[in-house]
């Protein structure tokens, strides 16, 4: 089965569930909706309870209030993750049982080819999560430098010949010819015509620029930030990543919060040392099991977190 065609199926519902400890009248947060499937899950075992869905494509917020419509106490907001505790305070909560973060893009914008994501349809090169605001990935490669282009697609993914790549990108955009996803690839098979097979290098080049494209990694590093702090004492922050260079920010900034924090006098003595506000809720990263990778192709390369917060300040 091509994984571009597969309906929406959650991935690692169970397993956040069961980090979560969802309990029927807990205050829960999911903060990236997508078509709604790990919100209707959680929404199912509130009863008195209050979840608020976040997204911040406008896509993922109509189909969610539809799907979730049926739900009381449920609230879906248009939001970026980052900006959590102003969600939150327009709510009157200051505080949440837990929170999931289900990073990367979603499969609605995968498989609604004028959204510019995929790889195996033509259309315009979009690839804005919040296709209302910034700007497209056609712009962003049109603006950026060779270097800039390079350095996105070797950081972000991984991609071995990037300076190839990011030479012959830059060469269609001089020639305005870098409008549409199938330029995108017609330029990344012509770097790699050496390759005999499909270059896996085009799926990564586009995970690259579309990462660069929304900033996915600084609003998931802040995005885990305030999420934390968002938390009652108990509470859980799970995050489900898909690629390296998410999961990298997932463990900085989890490392980060479980270790106790230290306040210094001018001269560098130790002043304070004040408990950490987070602890592992799980020793290392959860995969998804064989049988859910099976069923679920975009399972496979998933890795789950979780921290819970043992300390209010």
């Amino acid at each position: 089965m091509n994984p571009e065609k597969q309906c929406h199926i959650p991935v690692m519902v169970e397993e956040a569930l069961r980090l979560l400890r969802i309990v029927p009248d807990g205050t829960y947060v999911d903060a990236t909706a997508g078509a709604g499937g790990h919100s209707e899950q959680i929404a199912r075992r509130l009863s008195g309870g209050r979840l608020i869905s976040l997204d911040r494509d406008p896509a993922a917020v109509t189909l969610t209030r539809r799907r979730l419509a049926a739900y009381t106490g449920v609230t879906v907001v248009k939001a970026n993750y980052s900006e959590i505790l102003e969600v939150l305070g327009g709510q009157g909560i200051q505080a949440v049982d837990g929170v999931l973060i289900d990073a990367g893009t979603s499969s609605l914008q995968l498989d609604t080819a004028e959204r510019g994501f995929s790889f195996q349809e033509d259309a315009a090169l979009d690839m804005r999560m919040d296709p209302t605001t910034g700007i497209d990935a056609a712009t962003w490669l049109a603006e950026a430098s060779f270097a800039e282009i390079k350095t996105v697609l070797r950081n972000y993914g991984d991609v071995g010949p990037a300076g190839r790549i990011a030479q012959k990108i830059a060469e269609r955009c001089r020639e305005n010819r870098m409008r549409r996803t199938s330029d995108l690839v017609a330029a990344i098979r012509e770097a790699l015509a050496f390759v005999t097979s499909e270059p896996d290098e085009i799926r990564t080049s586009f995970m690259a620029i579309r990462i660069a494209v929304n900033e996915e990694l600084n609003f998931l590093e802040l995005g885990l930030r305030r999420a934390a702090q968002a938390l009652a004492v108990g509470g859980r922050l799970v995050v489900i990543t898909f690629h390296s260079g998410e999961d990298r920010v997932a463990k900085q900034v989890f490392r980060e919060l479980t270790r106790p924090r230290i306040q210094l006098y001018p001269d560098g003595r130790v002043r304070e040392k004040i408990p950490p506000l987070l602890k592992l809720a799980l020793p290392g990263p959860l995969a998804p099991a064989p049988e859910e990778v099976r069923v679920n192709l975009r399972a496979k390369s998933a890795k789950m977190r979780a921290v819970e917060r043992i300390c209010l300040n």
